[in-house]
């Protein structure tokens, strides 16, 4: 074995591809299909990617959109933008051309890494159909990067090399958008330090090292997949194995064909591994960690996780983050099942908790608190006071331990299969449907996604439920999707003119009973 790199040294992540490289040479950082990719060849790769964004014009400070689901690729198309002193604006894979060319056109992006054609769409033509892309100079296929790398043949790799040595700590590595309330997505931009840090203090809460087989099921393009996935490998040498799309039978012939070590994700994915079956024909022994969030937790769920007969997992630990801050509190992995369940863990080292007097709400500060959103000053300021608290939507409580639960949502946002929704996003293209008068969203229970959208419309059309989710579907990703419509005669509101979300989902209740 290797020594491992001293991490606390490392605050690029060109720095770390580098020092992965180093120690680990020869270990697989990849396995996918079948077929390893070396820590020493990934760099390779990197390196040449990224003579090749320089040839299509990527100047220092430029922005990258890479829109396309989990792969080898995926990851040298990533870190070859950050090589090149760009930074790195992941797209999900699921978005609509429309959704990413807001995103493109926002972050004047210089240029686009597409998938052409998963799940059978025509992203590229969408795009375009979408935005003329004005601050585009190529839109480039993820599937075909070696004709990337041939296009910076003539590129020296002594500029490559000293573009990823100009890199500094505080230079901008990536902006993952969120949607706020007002419905518009908002791009949360972090430093170096910031992405690689809260890494490595993931990895430190979580367990993983050198040896270990990652299975990352958690979307790149998500803070959760990109972040303690990705950026986690090459700190600690684990060799990760992406996933494109959830399948739970061939999830357990993974775990069970490659050992699989560690296995973090939402709730469901746990559910659904549960659920299948034959489970128990599949050898999944190998399971150590598990790291679970992104929605409230059942406490059997946890157990079933820890038992013999059910995923036997001796190390299940649950976590609280955001895009703003990524991870704040976190598990150890020697809680009981409920207080695991019940709980987010403590503040991770760096990070700090607090509970406002005021109104309950969820207070954190620390390192890994976002430098701010992208031309957004306003938006800003308001996350963040001037003591430097991010204010973080969530009402909750800290037990004597400091663990944190949370209790409430002072935003209307919901978690669907992991991912978040924002209900004024939805309600905005509900709003343009003809026959719409005007709609709320609100997340309800769902025993599988956790919680699924119920849209609550006033027509003055003869439009259907078919008509609501169909224009949804051409819109928006399939997450943010409502998945029941009820027509109403009017929207509950305040004396203010505030639609009463509660109402509406104490409404569905009485439906219910």
């Amino acid at each position: 074995m290797n020594n491992p790199p001293t991490t606390e040294a490392i605050s690029t992540l060109p720095a770390a591809l580098r020092a992965a490289a180093a120690a680990y040479s020869d270990s697989p950082a990849y396995v996918e299909g079948g077929v390893a990719t070396s820590f020493s060849s990934l760099l390779d790769q990197v390196r040449d990617v990224a003579r090749g964004y320089v040839a299509h014009g990527l100047q220092p400070g430029d922005r990258v959109v890479l829109w396309a689901p989990n792969s080898v690729e995926w990851v040298v198309a990533a870190l070859a933008t950050t090589y090149a002193g760009g930074t790195l604006v992941p797209a999900n894979s699921r978005y609509t051309g429309n959704e990413v060319a807001e995103l493109v056109d926002r972050t004047t992006a210089r240029l686009v890494v597409v998938l052409d054609g998963f799940l059978g769409k025509t992203q590229a033509a969408d795009l375009r159909a979408a935005s003329e892309l004005p601050s585009v100079s190529a839109v480039l296929e993820l599937a075909d990067l070696a004709a990337v790398a041939t296009a910076g043949a003539d590129v020296p790799i002594t500029e490559i090399e000293a573009r990823a040595d100009a890199v500094t700590a505080d230079d901008v590595a990536d902006i993952l958008f969120t949607s706020g309330t007002t419905g518009k997505p908002k791009g949360a931009m972090s430093a170096h330090r910031q992405t690689v840090g809260v890494a490595r203090a993931w990895a430190a809460c979580a367990g993983v090292g050198q040896g270990d087989r990652y299975l990352v099921v958690n979307p790149f393009f998500h803070s959760f997949g990109y972040k303690v996935g990705i950026v986690t490998g090459l700190l600690t040498g684990a060799t990760l194995y992406p996933v494109a799309t959830f399948d739970a039978p061939a999830l357990l012939e993974l775990i069970a064909s490659e050992r699989i070590t560690v296995l973090p994700g939402a709730p469901t994915i746990f559910t659904s591994l549960l659920n299948v079956p034959d489970r128990q024909a599949y050898d999944i022994s190998s399971l150590r960690v598990a790291v679970i969030g992104a929605a409230s937790i059942p406490v059997v769920l946890i157990e079933q996780m820890r038992a013999a007969d059910g995923l036997a997992i001796e190390r299940v630990v649950s976590a609280f983050g955001m895009t703003e801050a990524v991870v704040t509190t976190m598990c150890r992995g020697d809680e009981s099942a409920e207080t695991v369940a019940t709980t987010n863990g403590r503040a991770i080292d760096g990070m700090e908790t607090r509970i406002s007097e005021e109104n309950g709400e969820l207070l954190v500060r620390g390192e890994y608190v976002m430098l701010g959103y992208l031309d957004d000053p306003e938006a800003t300021a308001e996350a963040i006071d001037a003591d430097g608290w991010l204010h973080t939507g969530d009402v909750g409580v800290l037990d004597e331990a400091g663990n944190l639960k949370i209790t409430d949502r002072i935003k209307d946002m919901y978690i669907s299969g992991g991912f978040n929704v924002y209900p004024v996003e939805v309600e905005q293209e509900l709003a343009r449907i003809d026959g719409v008068v005007e709609a709320a969203v609100v997340g309800v229970p769902d025993e599988r996604m956790g919680e699924i959208g119920r849209a609550y419309v006033v027509r003055n059309a003869d439009i259907t439920a078919e008509d609501v989710i169909a224009h949804a579907k051409s819109r928006l990703a399939n997450f943010k999707v409502p998945r029941e419509v009820e027509f109403i005669d009017a929207l509950p509101r305040n004396l203010s003119g505030k639609v009463l979300k509660n109402d509406l989902r104490a409404l569905r209740g009485k439906e219910d009973s």
